[in-house]
């Protein structure tokens, strides 16, 4: 380790991680190939728990089935048994006094080289992995597993450097004032999603940058492409015992974790019902606790696209089309509403979102012409195709897809539910797959559609205006203002990218701690203020005694 007493470090400057196109006979989309068939070869991969850096087999083993082929599977994991996980427990507070102790230069050096080991030396193996377990399209696991876990780790490591940089901008005389940000006292109970392999790098990973220890729970459906990513961040250096790798059953696991005396923080991604039922978990577990935990969650979305009468049409439909589509609807922020003025309905989007969407086409993620791949499994498939049906029963009209085929995969096709109601069931239950419901407005209900969209969901992620018309954007901020966490301006409502637009949302969406911005670091923290005195008194009394 390098001495901070002999020097002041400085991070060097970063940028987002460029992303590839993979377009043919591309060098790159070569190596993904390469990486996928080589995969396909060697499956099913085995996978430990890790635990103090060793790997741990308890012989329970599940499958992760692959969504795009369910008749084979990616990898067999060992789920974590109680005393696997009171022993990752034990050993992430026992790692956490050194780990904490680290100079920061050292541990910036750490994720520093993580995001350069997930960019190159890994980069094919883990997308690959998105791929088959995960369901993405090469494009989609390029943004992700490559392009945002890189950023997640470069300009987290340049967020902590700001944030230990915040110091008091006022001395009195003969005095320095100082904060220090310490490591919450215990551990950090990671709980991460299928859909983004980047968050189940991020949600230990934020946590681990600024001292803590962390017992990582992956979800069920990313365990492979999750275990390259702690194979990776134990490659960089990261210390064993300072990140506990726990895939298992995730009632029993949480709840294990959320019961210890030394529970710190949740951080977690995942569903509005689940983290809701966490929250009062943890509430009742109060008295058990040495301090207040931090609990720090995003959930799902009922993201909107309100497209105004000044829209420009093509865009619109076409940001629209991706929102909802892209990677099968599976994203938080994916598009799930559309409030379409009739005018613009009539005038040219009806027209070009359908025929854009005819030319979609769905099949396994390896051949790269499919947009679309498989919903994640089973479960989803099954509370996709009935929502759609309840919809249809209600007086809902499917413009376009409303099918699905399970036989091999599961393939769900894009689909557009055009209703005459806006508190229609697929206008306010989130459904998290590729179907899209239309309401279309008259051009002068404007205001009161912008109420609607305000009112009939409990989320509060991701929307979009489209308008060429100023007046119209700044009215429909205002009225929106808190029906979304990140607003865009005739762009999809999905993408964020880190470093450029810092991603949550409220109301049921969750805490809006904005992943990818400094803010989210401080939720890992307890700050401690230092004030040193130079000169000491030679009275106790004030002037104000004097006579």
């Amino acid at each position: 380790m390098s001495n901070p007493t002999l020097a002041s470090f400085k991070v060097p400057a970063i940028d987002n991680e460029p992303m590839k196109s993979y377009a043919p006979g591309s060098a790159e989309r070569k190596g993904l190939e390469a990486a996928i068939a080589q995969m396909e070869q060697e499956l099913p991969f085995e996978v430990p728990c890790i635990v103090n850096g060793q790997p741990v087999k308890t012989g329970k083993l599940f499958k992760q089935p692959i969504p795009s082929n369910h008749a084979r599977h990616l990898c067999e994991y060992h789920e974590a048994d109680e005393a696997t996980v009171a022993r990752a427990i034990d050993g992430a507070l026992a790692a956490k006094a050194e780990w904490e102790a680290m100079p920061w230069n050292d541990r910036a050096a750490i994720f520093l080289r993580a995001a350069d080991l997930v960019s190159g030396k890994y980069r094919y193996k883990l997308m690959a992995a998105t791929i088959l377990g995960q369901g993405k399209n090469a494009w989609q696991a390029e943004i992700d597993a490559a392009a945002e876990l890189s950023d997640f780790l470069r300009f987290g490591v340049k967020y902590v450097e700001e944030l230990y940089a915040t110091q008091p901008p006022k001395n009195s005389p003969g005095v320095w004032n100082r904060v220090e940000y310490r490591a919450l006292e215990g551990f950090v109970l990671a709980v991460s999603p299928f859909n983004f392999t980047a968050i189940g790098g991020n949600l230990p990973g934020a946590p681990a940058m600024v001292g803590n220890t962390v017992v990582w729970k992956p979800s069920p459906a990313a365990t492979y492409s999750n275990y390259i990513v702690y194979q990776i961040l134990a490659e960089a250096g990261v210390p064993p015992g300072v990140i506990q790798f726990v895939p298992g059953p995730p009632a029993e696991v949480v709840a294990q974790a959320i019961s210890h005396p030394s529970f710190a923080a949740l951080h977690f991604t995942g569903s509005t019902f689940v983290f809701k039922k966490l929250w009062k978990d943890i509430a009742a577990n109060l008295d058990k606790y040495k301090g207040y935990p931090r609990i720090v969650g995003e959930t799902g979305g009922k993201n909107f696209h309100v497209v105004h009468q000044s829209a420009e049409i093509q865009n619109a439909a076409l940001q629209s089309v991706r929102a909802g589509f892209e990677y099968q609807g599976q994203k938080c922020s994916a598009l799930s509403r559309v409030y379409v003025s009739s005018s613009a309905w009539n005038g040219g989007f009806k027209e070009k979102f359908l025929s854009e969407i005819a030319k979609i086409k769905v099949g396994r993620p390896q051949d790269f012409t499919n947009f679309m791949g498989p919903v994640i499994g089973r479960p989803a498939y099954d509370r996709i195709i009935s929502k759609i049906k309840e919809a249809k029963d209600a007086g809902g009209e499917v413009l376009i897809g409303g099918t699905g085929d399970d036989s091999e995969g599961y393939f769900i096709q894009p689909t557009v539910i055009l209703t005459k109601d806006p508190k229609s069931v697929t206008m306010r239950e989130e459904i998290f797959g590729p179907v899209i419901t239309v309401f279309v407005f008259e051009d002068n209900d404007w205001e009161k559609t912008l109420d609607l969209v305000d009112t009939t969901s409990e989320y509060g992620l991701t929307g979009s205006i489209f308008s060429q018309d100023r007046r119209a954007l700044i009215q429909a901020t205002n009225k929106l203002r808190n029906a979304a966490g990140n607003v865009y301006y005739n762009e999809k409502c999905t993408g964020a990218v880190v470093g450029q637009q810092p991603f949550g949302g409220a109301r049921a969406s969750g805490t809006n701690d904005k992943a990818g911005s400094m803010s989210i670091f401080y939720r890992f923290v307890s700050a401690r203020s230092i004030k040193e005195s130079f000169v000491g008194l030679e009275d106790f009394s004030y002037p104000s005694n004097l006579v």
